[in-house]
């Protein structure tokens, strides 16, 4: 199934049906669909979530957070002890959990991209509670302000997108409160 849906895509980018800024989600979809399916069965065959569980912002981001924090009297005074985006972290992890209200493969993956979006947009928004501070802890100016912002929350929109997908085995995968579903074999 893998095969014909790459297949399908490979003839429509060659006939130009496909416009060229919808290949990457095009290709996205067409590499992620079967991880959804076999989460799809993960979720029919359980009796819900496990409990929800967050470790703030993955990646180590949160304990390094916490670790200058702890260590840096200065750093946590401007900054304090949590990454100011951390509250974006957790309403994520909790959408990642639970992989969204349909189990369903097409719905989960619209689930799961649009989760990374709101996480994008959530971490963006946090620049206007920062940006009196770090004007005037580091100089810079609003617009500087803007496009840090702008690329802390594009790097974490592009980790989520490549490092969450379901059925990965990784503690903050897509459907993370369902069984692990990485050792299914597609035929």
């Amino acid at each position: 199934m893998a095969r014909l849906d790459l297949i399908t895509l490979a003839i429509l980018i060659g006939t130009g049906a496909a416009k060229a800024e919808d290949w990457s989600d095009q290709i996205s979809r067409a590499v992620e669909m079967p991880a959804h399916r076999w989460l799809a069965e993960q979720r029919a065959e359980s009796d819900g979530p496990t409990p929800f569980t967050t470790d703030g912002c993955s990646g180590g981001m949160s304990s390094l957070w916490t670790f200058m924090a702890e260590r840096y009297p200065a750093f946590s005074e401007a900054h304090g002890g949590v990454p100011p985006w951390e509250t974006c972290c957790v309403t994520h992890d909790r959408a990642y959990h639970d992989a969204g209200p349909d189990p369903t493969p097409g719905a989960s993956y619209d689930a799961r991209l649009a989760a990374d979006e709101a996480l994008r947009q959530c971490v963006q928004g946090t620049e206007s509670v920062r940006d009196k501070v770090l004007i005037e802890e580091y100089g810079l100016d609003s617009a500087q302000v803007r496009a840090a912002y702008g690329a802390i929350s594009e790097s974490m929109f592009q980790a989520v997108r490549l490092g969450g997908g379901p059925c990965t085995g990784l503690p903050w995968r897509w459907g993370y409160g369902y069984p692990h579903c990485w050792t299914r074999v597609e035929d």
